[in-house]
């Protein structure tokens, strides 16, 4: 049974068929597409050789994963150029890759063949520590290989009216964290401050933070709540630093110009990113019902725009759930047409200084759109070179998404390279 699930899922070319018609586009960059794509299995002899005390087990993050659980399994991996893969347990039957411990060790197994050696993210000292109200720091703050990730909430408020975005498991995640993890709802500042003074101390792990939470539309004006939330935390954090502006990401909501001067001249905020998830207004507003309702596509565009008057050309960003432009049944239908009209969306965003990322479509359980196919191999690599190409034409930089400090979009990954 398991395998006739897999041949449903199984349904294009060979990995090194579809490399082999993209002669310049670097192997391990297509390979952790593939990864993200189709997910990873964990052998039995593979979960033995954890070392809770060394390698970093799943923490507390905004999504959940393609199997639906919390289980204390890695917390993601690492291919030997130093790309870092961000991908989700996933069951047998969905064709994942497997990722087994043979010879002390872990590799990826494709097939039943070996096509990588990985390995796992090393755990940060400070996850083992509580703060003086007795939470365990690793709840509050989360690491990747360079980046400190804070969660300020994980409920977003389009929920509330069932018009949350159709891809995301946002609040059911945050639900299971609750009661699986004792994940707080809301981080007090003053916990989130000690634990980043704690996990700073560790000398050239960290390169920046990033600053997250679901939308929140309460306030004078929408996402006036929002912007407060933020302030007080990043304020609270500042106190940290020496300067005025730190390294660090915030991806919120589409902030107007009174709210995006706050947070550049209140904080030490230093880059602004907000998602517009898809770049097709009609699609968009299929997928995205509450953002479209409450704000609207262009308008959200235009914010990006103008906020790059207040962070600068490059500080501003916003990003893509990749392949959700072709869910069914209201998405393109055509990988070519769904391509062409993102990049030239990407093309009129650039020109005006705002840069474009995407990440790799899962179809998570808790969402609506469960049971639904990520596209092609192929398509993907031609979205990331497609994006890194525009980035290259308009000079725009993504220091604050790059391979090291976020790891997670297979396009700023080619940044390096160029």
């Amino acid at each position: 049974m398991v395998a006739l699930l897999k041949d449903r899922f199984r349904t294009e070319a060979p990995f090194d068929d579809v490399v082999a018609n993209h002669p310049g586009f670097p192997r391990l960059i297509a390979r952790k597409i593939d990864v993200q794509r189709r997910g990873v299995h964990y052998t039995l002899q593979a979960e033995a050789a954890l070392d809770p005390a060394i390698h970093q087990l799943r923490s507390p993050y905004i999504f959940g994963s393609r199997d639906g659980e919390i289980k204390p399994l890695p917390e993601s991996l690492l291919l030997r150029d130093g790309t870092t893969i961000l991908v989700d347990p996933t069951p047998l039957e969905q064709d994942p890759y497997i990722v087994d411990h043979r010879d002390g060790r872990f590799v990826l197994l494709d097939d039943g063949t070996e096509v990588e050696e990985v390995e796992l993210w090393p755990k940060p000292a400070f996850y083992d520590k509580t703060t003086s109200s007795g939470i365990k720091m690793s709840l509050l703050v989360t690491a990747r290989p360079q980046r400190l990730n804070v969660f300020q909430s994980s409920y977003c408020y389009f929920w509330a009216d069932n018009e949350g975005c159709r891809f995301c498991d946002i609040v059911t995640h945050t639900k299971q964290q609750r009661t699986e993890m004792g994940v707080p709802t809301r981080l007090r500042p003053e916990d989130v401050r000690e634990t980043i003074a704690e996990a700073i101390k560790e000398p050239g792990r960290f390169t920046n933070f990033c600053f997250t939470a679901g939308s929140v539309t309460k306030g004078k004006e929408i996402f006036d709540q929002e912007v407060e939330f933020y302030i007080e935390l990043l304020q609270s954090i500042g106190t940290l630093f020496k300067t005025r502006k730190f390294p660090s990401q915030l991806i919120g909501s589409a902030f107007n110009e009174r709210q995006l001067a706050r947070l550049y001249e209140e904080t030490g905020l230093s880059s602004y990113t907000s998602d517009l998830e898809v770049l097709n207004e009609d699609i968009f507003n299929w997928v995205c019902p509450g953002k479209a309702r409450q704000v609207g596509y262009q308008e959200w565009k235009n914010r990006l725009v103008r906020a790059v008057d207040i962070f600068g050309r490059g500080n501003v960003g916003t990003g893509l759930v990749g392949g959700v432009e072709l869910a069914r049944p209201h998405g393109f239908t055509s990988e070519t047409d769904a391509l062409a009209a993102t990049l030239a969306e990407a093309e009129w965003l650039a020109e005006r200084g705002v840069t474009t990322v995407y990440i790799v479509w899962v179809p998570r359980p808790g969402s609506d759109f469960r049971d639904q196919k990520a596209p092609s191999l192929d398509y993907y690599i031609r979205l990331a070179q497609g994006l890194q190409d525009i980035r290259a034409r308009h000079g725009l930089t993504v220091d604050f998404d790059d391979y090291r400090r976020c790891g997670n979009h297979p396009d700023s990954d080619l940044a390096r390279l160029q």
